[in-house]
């Protein structure tokens, strides 16, 4: 048996399963920014709805497709930008959205904590999509 055909649909269902989990934990960190609150510019809500939220979810729509491969590598390049987005504007950017300047809220527990899931989901999503890429893409 070729490994590739055999890992397709439990390979599809973790990646859906991933993109499912982020965007719950993205959900959960935006209630975050705005009971806070934590403003972002335009530029951050247009990354935010689409390379964040939109393209991970076209990219589960399409793991069952004829474009699995394509959805692999959406899901895998959405979720990388979105690690790399957050943990600059989360972690190492002086701004009102890195985890330490938070002011004292009964959310800001909650926006720490969420802020950190969403990285390790994005980070779970990025190896996961690598996997998928390495293996489908073998079959081409």
């Amino acid at each position: 048996m070729n490994p590739s055909t055999t890992s397709r649909p439990s390979l599809a269902l973790l990646l859906a399963a991933i993109v499912a989990v982020h965007t719950a934990i993205g959900l959960w960190h935006g209630a975050a920014h705005v009971h806070v609150p934590v403003p972002l510019t335009g530029l951050q809500q247009a990354f935010i709805g689409v390379i964040i939220v939109l393209l991970p979810v076209v990219g589960a729509c399409l793991l069952w497709s004829r474009w699995r491969l394509t959805a692999a590598w959406l899901i895998t390049l959405a979720m990388l930008a979105s690690l790399i987005f957050g943990l600059l504007n989360h972690f190492v950017l002086d701004s009102v959205d890195n985890v330490v300047s938070v002011p004292e809220h009964e959310w800001r527990h909650g926006f720490v904590f969420s802020a950190a899931m969403v990285a390790v989901s994005e980070t779970a999503g990025t190896a996961i999509g690598a996997v998928a890429i390495w293996l489908w893409g073998r079959r081409t």
